[in-house]
């Protein structure tokens, strides 16, 4: 991996009306053509999304989307993805024709995302308003939500004010998710990963979380051994000292625990990601649900990328064995990769959820939202695992707060 995966970088997402000039904004921002052109209402159909990296912020993805104003059947399902896409930002920026009054649906937007909390926030996100048009004069209804929030202006295709933009972007501080170890590793430290080389394995390569971890631990000046599964026993037992913590791949959980000692912290790639990408509680709110689901269980197994299937393939085969085998043998499983209708979801009496590291953290959370929207509990593939593995609490114990969820889970259950 030698670039930052769109899953780790600071989303913006570039949102308004048609011809507002969001793409010549774009362009203007990269320098080239990064995005369709045209005096034509509704050139962008699909959101649009190009590296970058914004100085004091680093690495960014920074999307384009249609107008929030479109129309017609498409036109809506359009609207629906721009404004999806906008919920799951890090950094909304609000584009505009400054010369223009202000539309329905900007109206809307500009109370969710500026008036709605002080500070240019909405939901705890930073928002920036961006006039464009700047040479065609400015209505008095957005001079009046430019004094109110600092509005950048610009001008396309000369690109004025672009400079504005960057800095405005730099000066934002959007709440970032996690590391990997994050609170659990410190300088000096030992992290002992262990890593299957199974068919699922990418070849030459080591795949997203467990890159991800060993950097993390090299950031934190700690040392990292790294060791399949096979080897660990003998590896172990020449160890000068004692791991200070053992991530393992979730599928090889039960002889991992079998070959280190039973004081060796220990915890699986996928409840690092539960924890980096979700909400640790909420899953474990969830495995209390799948201890004591109904007759005959709709569960979903709910995944965050496109792979080519194993025979043993962790969501579909492993973990419906293992459901059938050790919790109730009549449950019923389906299968899929995005969220459905609410409707759809809401036929379902459990979801086991992947370690989300294709996403991030704002999309993971979204679909955690429609979840408790929806009434559906939710888990995740790693602590499901460690649960009917019999190494529940032990894979959460360098978890505290974790530790005293699972203990309320523990009496009710």
């Amino acid at each position: 991996m030698t670039q930052t995966p769109l899953s780790e970088r600071l989303r913006v997402v570039f949102a308004g009306p048609r011809n507002a000039g969001k793409s010549s904004l774009m362009n203007a921002l990269f320098g080239k053509e990064a995005a369709l052109v045209s005096d034509f209402p509704g050139t962008t159909t699909d959101p649009v999304t190009r590296a970058y990296e914004i100085p004091g912020l680093g690495p960014a993805a920074i999307t384009d989307t249609p107008g929030i104003d479109d129309e017609g059947i498409l036109g809506t399902q359009r609207v629906r993805l721009a404004l999806s896409r906008s919920a799951e930002a890090d950094v909304r920026v609000l584009v505009t024709p400054g010369y223009l009054p202000p539309r329905e649906a900007e109206l809307s937007l500009y109370s969710e995302w500026f008036e709605g909390e002080s500070g240019g926030k909405s939901g705890g996100k930073p928002a920036i308003l961006v006039l464009t048009h700047a040479d065609e004069g400015v209505d008095n209804a957005k001079e009046a939500w430019a004094a109110a929030h600092g509005a950048v202006r610009t001008e396309a295709p000369s690109g004025r004010g672009v400079d504005s933009l960057i800095a405005a972007l730099s000066a934002c501080r959007p709440e970032t998710e996690p590391t990997p170890l994050e609170g659990l590793v410190k300088e000096g430290d030992l992290v002992l990963l262990v890593t299957p080389i199974d068919l699922a394995a990418p070849a030459g390569r080591l795949i997203g979380p467990q890159v991800q971890t060993i950097r993390d631990a090299l950031d934190r000046d700690a040392a990292t051994l790294i060791v399949k599964e096979r080897e660990l026993r003998s590896f172990y037992s020449t160890l000068g000292r004692k791991p200070d913590l053992v991530v393992t791949d979730s599928q090889a959980f039960s002889k991992v625990a079998a070959d280190i000692p039973e004081d060796a912290p220990l915890t699986s790639f996928s409840i690092l990601f539960a924890r980096k990408k979700g909400d640790l509680n909420r899953f474990l709110e969830g495995l209390a649900a799948a201890s004591s689901c109904p007759e005959a269980p709709m569960v979903l197994i709910l995944e965050s990328c496109s792979h080519h299937r194993q025979a043993d393939d962790i969501g579909t085969v492993k973990i419906p064995r293992l459901f059938r085998q050790l919790v109730r043998d009549d449950a019923e499983f389906s299968f899929l990769k995005g969220m459905p209708e609410m409707e759809v979801l809401q036929t379902f009496n459990l979801v086991i959820h992947c370690g989300a590291c294709r996403l991030t953290r704002g999309k993971m959370q979204q679909r955690l939202d429609k979840l408790q929207d929806a009434g559906v509990p939710v888990t995740n593939y790693g602590l499901f695992l460690a649960w009917v593995n019999g190494l529940m609490p032990r894979a959460l114990e360098p978890f505290d707060e974790a530790m005293q969820v699972w203990e309320q889970f523990a009496i009710a259950h």
